[in-house]
């Protein structure tokens, strides 16, 4: 039975308890991920192994046992066919982001997704849905490319040839040698683990510390990425409703509330808000963006929304749009720099120790 590993220093919940991110709870259709203070934590006799928490999580911070989603875009890619079927190349289709299909289709000039094994399959009732809604929005963005490719669902109900999987068991287990012994006890243990009906729950170690100070773009961004490079580029740049996409966005910064607290860009897990040296600004880069919503979730203010449209020049054209600007000067105290938000001459560290100095000598404000 295959597994799930969830890497907790991915995870936005554990870069800050204020995240409100739960689509792998909600995306799994056997319940297996439960919610926690922190990272879920996964029930591995309940897993299915099919892919849907990993193709909805923003920041790849679910791995499904025996497929890697970036494997699988290459091998698909110079292949000669364009069907996507669970008894063929994935777990489910459900395990593809809207970054991966809209890839895949504008490579491979269409996607043919094959629902043919959906009517007879438990997970159907949830996963199909979630499919569905993913192939929808990347053939709403190959519209406004103007993109010739379309994706289709299909019937086909794939099946691998008989005579071939006999063929490759035998392989199989000739192939079975003292150099495969390690990575057939590996997969034993893996079988024992995911048997075992416990939470497994994760802790915050010093290699999950490091991984949680790092900005890293996901892996179906840059293949994105890749894939626009090599699409043509539409005549005209449309500009979309931005609330039919879940896996990107523009935004907007209201200055008058902003309080320079420097926590969205310090937080973003891409390095999609960015600042300067001397924290003046706030940038945002939409193709940096994986709207995992943690920017928002953070901002006490409210400061920072989302732009209510999108426009597709950012997917061939990557811009770093400026959202606000700040006032830096040095404090007259301390003489080191700080965001002046109202013509303060003073920071706000040199602003506390002065009130609590005045404290405990009992002197008053007006003193």
């Amino acid at each position: 039975m295959a597994g799930i590993t969830l890497n907790p220093g991915r995870c936005v919940r554990q870069l800050s308890t204020l995240s409100t991110c739960d689509s792998c709870i909600t995306a799994c259709p056997t319940e297996a991920l439960v919610r926690t203070e922190s990272v879920p934590a996964v029930n591995l006799a309940s897993c299915v192994g099919c892919g849907s928490c990993a193709g909805i999580c923003p920041t790849e911070a679910i791995r499904v046992d025996d497929f890697s989603a970036t494997e699988f875009f290459f091998a698909f890619a110079g292949d000669s066919d364009n069907l996507v079927s669970c008894r063929k190349n994935v777990p489910c289709i459900a395990a593809l982001s809207v970054d991966h299909l809209l890839s895949l289709a504008s490579l491979k000039g269409g996607l043919r997704l094959d629902t043919g094994h959906c009517d007879g399959c438990d997970i159907a009732a949830v996963c199909r849905a979630q499919f569905e809604a993913r192939a929808e929005e990347a053939s709403y963005l190959l519209d406004a490319m103007m993109s010739p490719a379309g994706i289709t669902f299909e019937a086909v109900a794939y099946e691998e040839n008989a005579q071939k999987e006999e063929g490759d068991r035998r392989d199989f287990l000739r192939a079975f040698n003292l150099r495969t012994l390690a990575e057939g006890k590996a997969k034993f243990e893996r079988e024992v683990e995911t048997a075992t009906d416990e939470l497994i729950r994760h802790q915050l170690d010093s290699s999950v510390i490091a991984q949680l100070r790092n900005k890293t773009l996901p892996d179906k961004r840059k293949l994105l990425f890749t894939a626009l490079k090599r699409a043509e580029r539409p005549s005209q740049y449309h500009v979309v409703d931005g609330s039919e996409l879940s896996f990107a966005s523009q935004k907007i910064m209201d200055a008058d509330k902003c309080t320079a607290c420097q926590m969205c860009y310090r937080i973003c897990p891409t390095g999609a808000l960015t600042s300067d040296i001397r924290n003046a600004k706030i940038e945002f880069d939409a193709m940096m963006c994986v709207r995992c919503h943690l920017c928002h979730d953070v901002c006490e203010p409210d400061a920072l929304m989302l732009s209510p449209s999108f426009n597709m020049k950012e997917l061939f054209e990557p811009t770093q749009q400026r959202l606000v600007t700040f006032s830096v000067r040095n404090c007259d105290e301390c003489g080191n720099p700080f965001t002046s938000l109202h013509g303060e001459r003073v920071c706000p560290r040199c602003r506390i120790e002065e009130e609590e100095a005045r404290a405990l000598w009992g002197i008053g404000e007006d003193q």
